[in-house]
């Protein structure tokens, strides 16, 4: 049975160029650095289908696509006093340029190998969400942040069917 994968065996990259600009202005924006994150969530789709019923046929509606998102990547870090994701952020903001980055979240087998990567394009800093802090409780101060994408591929690790069933098969005998 082959074993199945943690969740919390991954690290994110965001690139430090802006996604749609020369390489030469790309080089005077302030870097992103990759980012050692508490969770990642967020990587989903959605296609839109819109219900078409055909006059005269009663059996089914006709189930038609209109159109593709991809749902917003969280990343939840431990606060830290470099400000780098509130700067991604205020950059959003304010000014166009700088504002897009591509980047990845890669997962890692129990041994820390690569296993395969989500690739997102033309992520914006869309939501910061700074820390909560409650004087009663004992935690670690947190911060988040939304990244809306034009985009996932993935990349590396390939799907086997047969290993898959068997897997499934594995669980439930």
């Amino acid at each position: 049975m082959t074993d199945l994968l943690p969740t919390f065996r991954f690290f994110v990259t965001l690139d430090a160029a802006d996604a749609y600009l020369p390489a030469r202005q790309a080089r005077l924006l302030p870097k992103i650095a990759a980012g050692a994150f508490q969770s990642a969530a967020g990587l989903g789709a959605d296609l839109e289908v819109m219900a078409y019923p055909e006059g005269g046929l009663n059996e089914f509606v006709h189930q038609l696509p209109v159109r593709h998102s991809w749902t917003r990547i969280t990343l939840k870090q431990g606060f830290v006093r470099d400000p780098i994701l509130w700067q991604w952020y205020q950059v959003g903001l304010t000014q166009s340029l700088g504002a897009r980055r591509d980047g990845s979240i890669v997962l890692l087998d129990h041994a820390g190998t690569r296993v395969m990567a989500w690739e997102f394009r033309g992520g914006l800093a869309a939501k910061w969400v700074g820390p909560d802090m409650n004087a009663m409780e004992s935690g670690v101060v947190t911060e988040s942040l939304e990244i809306a994408h034009q985009g996932l591929t993935l990349a590396g690790g390939t799907f086997d069917l047969g290993k898959a069933i068997d897997t499934v098969v594995g669980l439930f005998s």
